[in-house]
């Protein structure tokens, strides 16, 4: 008795050649008898993620395999807009898987399109955050598209039934030794979860990252980087000028040498469960902390406060998958607007975790020396300030008035401290 659910031609797959996404090939051709394409993308994983990576998926059954190098993609038109709006999910995670999977999701929408396929699939499983990331990019580009989500619907529910299905298939599997911790990486970070991290009372392994130096193991001798700014883009690193993703690498090297960007945190996925993950962020944490100090001469305090608040919001809607909105995009809109002073450079010196500021300069500043004197000056008039004082405090002067007729003092009034005794 056949197994085939349902009648479909023609699938595009989100394609890594790890285990699971090797037998979802055989998988998918077995249960729905359709013809499986293979997309895969170079965002700036680890360079042996991409090894073979062609070779293994025609082994795995695939009809054809479709490798696009995105990582000048993946920098410009989703990691720095990210950047400049500041948006950081639960104070401390950088989004570097959230932010990747709409750009995979993206392209797997045009292969699917060019190849005249009638679904998408992908490896993520029922209980996570990509699974929405991956399918609301689906709906967002092209809702006719049909998806399967095997882990919603396959038997196998291990890592040696995966094995096992492999093996029935003649899957070429990447190595059978399992790694203790679920991995993904790509040019903006890596995220570590699983083996010993289901604790989040045990301290990670030193052994575990991969990216950075541990503070301990950094150098000795601090290290000062030079970033430049174009209105809220880092184009040049120690007076080099860069292409996007090229200053991102540039960073990574410098920050892991010296032990920056390890995040360690509890956070909360989209389906309502807390997760518990380690991320190595170098280059990116730089980046972050370099825009900041920048924005914060260049940006006045009504636009920046404010801008503190979008950050919030827009960092929501990237870890919940809605990158292909009105709402992300009209923000990025008023973000945008407020990154056109934003042009200059910012020093920061690395020193074994630590990014300490050292200088920032730009020709919008709105940090004048002479308009923060103490003196009297053209534009500030210290007796103005009375005035200012009145208006300001206007509404609290009111309410202690009125607690003052009940008693003759208000709320805050300090003790009478002539009743208290003396020993």
């Amino acid at each position: 008795m056949s197994n085939v659910k349902e009648s479909i031609n023609k699938v595009v797959l989100a394609y890594s050649g790890g285990l699971d996404t090797s037998v979802i090939v055989p998988w998918l051709k077995e249960n729905y008898g359709c013809e499986v394409i293979c997309f895969c993308a170079n965002l700036g994983q680890e360079e042996h993620e991409l090894d073979g990576l062609r070779e293994k998926a025609l082994a795995s059954g695939a009809s054809k395999v479709y490798i696009e190098d995105l990582r000048h993609e993946f920098a410009k038109d989703f990691l720095f807009p990210m950047l400049r709006s500041g948006a950081i999910y639960e104070r401390q995670y950088l989004l570097g898987t959230s932010v990747a999977r709409p750009l995979i999701a993206k392209w797997q929408v045009a292969v699917a399109e060019a190849e005249g396929a009638e679904a998408v699939a992908h490896g993520a499983t029922g209980k996570g955050n990509d699974q929405v990331r991956f399918e609301l990019t689906y709906k967002a580009l092209d809702p006719t598209l049909k998806v399967i989500g095997p882990w919603r619907e396959w038997d196998i529910r291990s890592r040696e039934d995966a094995l096992a299905y492999a093996r029935k298939f003649n899957v070429p599997v990447p190595n059978t030794e399992k790694d203790i911790y679920s991995r993904d990486s790509n040019l903006w970070h890596m995220s570590h979860e699983g083996g010993i991290l289901e604790n989040p009372a045990d301290e990670p392994e030193e052994s575990m990252f991969r990216l950075s130096n541990s503070p301990f193991d950094a150098p000795d001798e601090p290290e000062v980087v030079k970033i430049d700014f174009e209105k809220g883009n880092p184009v040049a690193v120690n007076d080099v000028q860069m292409a996007p993703a090229a200053v991102i690498m540039a960073l990574n090297t410098l920050g892991a040498r010296h032990a920056i960007g390890r995040t360690d945190i509890v956070e909360n996925r989209l389906i309502g469960m807390k997760s518990h993950g380690v991320y190595e962020t170098p280059g990116g944490s730089l980046l972050y902390a370099a825009h900041r100090e920048l924005e914060s001469l260049c940006l006045d305090r009504d636009t920046m406060h404010y801008k503190e608040r979008i950050a919030l919001r827009y960092a929501e809607l990237v870890y919940f998958g809605k990158w292909y909105t009105t709402l992300r995009e009209a923000l990025q809109q008023f973000v945008d607007f407020t990154q056109e002073p934003v042009t200059g450079w910012v020093k920061l010196k690395l020193y074994k975790g630590n990014i300490i500021i050292i200088g920032r300069e730009s020709e919008n500043s709105l940090y004048r020396e002479d308009f923060a004197t103490f003196g009297q000056e053209d534009v500030y008039d210290q007796t103005e300030a009375v005035g200012f004082i009145n208006l300001f405090g206007l509404q609290m002067k009111v309410k202690a008035l009125r607690e003052m007729t009940d008693d003759g003092k208000t709320k805050y009034a300090a003790p009478d401290y002539s009743k208290f005794k003396r020993d």
